[in-house]
Parts: C-alpha cells; structure tokens; sequence
C-alpha cells in the first residue's frame, strides 16, 4: 500500500504541478493537442510511461483535447505515484 498524500503534501505537489487541478481525491489535466492524431500519438506515449510505473491514469479524448485523472485508487487517493506521474506527463507534453 502507498501512502496517501496528506493536506500539505496535495498543496506541496500541485506547486510544482501549475497545470494540474484537484478534483475530490483525483488529480486532472486537459492537454490541448494541434489535431486528433497528435492526440493519440500523445496518449500513446502517456501509455508507455504508464505501463511502465504500473500506474494507469483514466483518460478522456474528445477531438483533440486530451484529459487525464490520477488517482490511486487501490490505495483510496492521491499518493506519490500520482504526482509522479504527473510530473511524467508534462515532460511528454506534444
């Protein structure tokens, strides 16, 4: 089981977050990408660094907006395999 992110530590990791909101115990994201197929091509590269970490984000695709949600939900909230991926996401950004 991770360690769920207390209070201090949600507001700590959004600080370094500037493109992520908190949602409830979720964390989310809308990438706005220049056209439908970037938009899979960007989804497929989240998808590799994901499996990799063995920590899955729901994604939404509407046209070309992308949004991902992090949660753990194994765990009943946010901990750091959600920031961290988070933190993975912006480097990949298209």
């Amino acid at each position: 089981m991770a360690h769920l992110l207390n209070e201090s530590e949600i507001n700590q990791a959004l600080a370094d977050l500037p493109s992520w909101t908190r949602e409830g115990d979720s964390l989310t994201r809308t990438v706005d990408c220049p056209d439908f197929p970037a938009a899979i091509a960007f989804v497929v590269r989240v998808a590799d660094v994901a499996e990799a970490a063995d920590h899955h984000p729901d994604i939404d695709i509407r046209w070309r907006k992308v949004t991902f949600t992090l949660s753990t939900h194994s765990d009943g909230g946010l901990t750091g395999k959600d920031t961290q991926l988070a933190h993975q996401i912006d480097d990949l950004e298209p």
